[in-house]
């Protein structure tokens, strides 16, 4: 049997997904879920202030992991988000006093757009 992949959507070309993790002690997954909650009530409205952005995703996993992925039109419009106060000032400062420990981040130009 052929696997049928079907396009998604239409991206610019240039487009990049970006994506931020972080880990920390599964024992405060509650203090670490509310602190993202808590930060996304800034966090979110920022990043509606941005051109470009065209999809955002944030995940807490109860064994210790967060991620945000998110797509942008351009490079240069996803690095916004390298100076967004809310992110990296705020944000960074709020999660990191309930134990997160950041990695670096990446973007990644997108070369294929499909869904299974």
């Amino acid at each position: 049997m052929t696997e049928r992949i079907t396009v998604a959507e239409s991206l610019p070309a240039a487009a990049v997904v970006r994506v931020s993790r972080a880990s920390y002690d599964p024992s405060r997954f509650a203090e670490v879920d509310a602190a993202s909650k808590k930060t996304s009530e800034y966090i979110i409205p920022a990043l509606r202030r941005l051109p470009g952005l065209i999809h955002f995703y944030a995940g807490v996993s109860p064994k210790g992991s967060i991620v945000q992925v998110s797509i942008w039109d351009t490079d240069e419009h996803a690095a916004q988000l390298d100076r967004l106060k809310e992110m990296v000032v705020d944000g960074r400062r709020d999660m990191e006093a309930v134990g997160v420990t950041f990695t670096p981040i990446f973007n990644y130009p997108i070369d294929q757009t499909w869904t299974v």
